[in-house]
């Protein structure tokens, strides 16, 4: 049995499947599965498959509740309609609960396949795509996905092509003299039962965004794929709490946060660098390092943070980077800076990691760590803090000389 990593796949052998998702006793959270086309999209509303719906595909895809933390879906991938692209498991807060972050772990397991555990510590998402069994070349895999983002069922649904209908309110009589024009085919209702009517509560005002995958202290890594090893321009921003802090006696007076990225890069020959504004080192995205700082925002006028492109074209030539933040003036407080580090890759969920680990008073902080494996990237959220270039540097390896630079 393998126990699949975030972004993870492996083929599934068997053609039965039974798939248990299971939280810890006594939490709780919708799970739903939907049959998804070309495009991504369901076809109809005939392609959820979850509380009020618990059977799919003329029984193919089947879900039955044991307990409120514990939801078995039976699948059998040979009577599954051939156009089916993909089946997508994800969870959704219920009830009261505004996020998932109450429950510690979801845990999926296929039966006599494959094993998934997604931490949900420090996660804040309403919903989260916890798996995908998809076909790939005549046979059925499985992925590991564990992607967050914001918006509850309803949000999902819709996204993927569902029609989806609140809490119907009372229908107003027909006047006695005419009689009723035929009422058009209902969308799946999403109301659980209850004895009691209530107002159905009202849409997230958050955007969605299914595109996020945000690294944690438990789920650490995720590995992106491209067949032909060219990732085209990764961007990755760096935003923090620009707004001006109290400092000075009694509070009097204000400063804002200088907070600057910068990164260490090594190439598959062996030469190393490091890329930031300090020393005026601001890389080359066509040559060597391949990566380039774009600018440096010391007024805090820039408000989406600063910018670094990584040429993801030649990533063959990338051996490793490590993208790091530091403060550049005055004391350290990374708790006041609220920083968070996001990597888009084209074609790729959106990765977030939050320096949201505090307690140091050191004034640099290794975010994430960008590695070539097999011509993948292997992205790993670290959050660990130094005292200065050299001490990281000694950390993770680079072997750089280093001397007083300014900006």
């Amino acid at each position: 049995m393998t126990q699949l990593s975030m972004g993870a796949n492996a083929p599934l052998q068997q053609r039965e499947i039974t798939l248990d998702v299971v939280l810890p006793a006594g939490e709780s959270a919708d799970i739903t599965a939907l049959q998804t086309y070309a495009g991504g999209k369901v076809r109809g509303d005939g392609d959820m498959c979850f509380y009020n719906q618990p059977s799919i595909s003329a029984g193919a895809l089947t879900l039955t509740p044991q307990a409120t933390h514990h939801t078995v879906f039976s699948i059998q991938l040979n009577r599954i309609p051939a156009e089916v692209e993909k089946i997508v498991i994800f969870a959704t807060a219920n009830g009261t609960n505004q996020s998932l972050g109450h429950i510690s772990q979801i845990h999926l397991d296929a039966r006599g396949e494959h094993q998934i555990a997604i931490n949900m510590q420090g996660r804040s998402e309403a919903a989260l795509i916890l798996a995908e069994i998809y076909r790939r070349g005549g046979d059925w895999k499985m992925r590991h996905v564990g992607q967050g983002f914001n918006g509850g069922l309803k949000a999902i649904s819709e996204h993927y092509g569902v029609d989806i209908a609140d809490d119907p309110a009372p229908a107003p009589q027909a006047a006695p003299t005419r009689a009723p024009a035929p009422a058009p085919a209902a969308p799946v209702n999403m109301a659980r039962p209850k004895a009691t009517p209530t107002p159905a509560p009202a849409p997230s005002a958050a955007p969605l965004n299914l595109s996020k995958i945000s690294l944690t202290k438990n789920d650490k890594t995720v590995n992106l794929k491209k067949d032909d090893g060219r990732f085209g321009k990764i961007r990755v921003n760096l935003n923090w709490n620009q707004r001006p802090r109290k400092a000075g006696l009694l509070g009097l007076g204000s400063t804002a946060i200088d907070l600057d990225l910068g990164a260490f890069v090594e190439d598959v020959h062996g030469n190393i660098t490091a890329v930031q504004a300090l020393g005026n080192s601001f890389g080359d995205y066509d040559y060597f390092p391949y990566v380039k700082l774009l600018g440096d925002d010391r007024t805090g006028a820039v408000t989406d943070g600063e910018w670094i492109d990584i040429n993801g074209s030649m990533w063959s030539e990338i051996h490793r980077v490590l993208i790091y933040a530091f403060i550049y003036e005055g004391t350290a407080n990374w708790a006041e800076t609220d920083g968070v580090v996001r990597i888009m890759v084209p074609g790729q969920p959106e990765i977030e990691v939050k320096m949201n680990e505090f307690g140091s008073n050191h004034g640099m902080c290794a975010v994430a760590y960008l590695e070539n494996k097999g011509g993948q990237i292997k992205v790993s959220r670290e959050v660990t803090f130094h005292r200065g270039h050299s001490y990281m540097d000694d950390a993770y390896g680079f072997g750089m000389r280093w001397r007083a630079g300014s900006k």
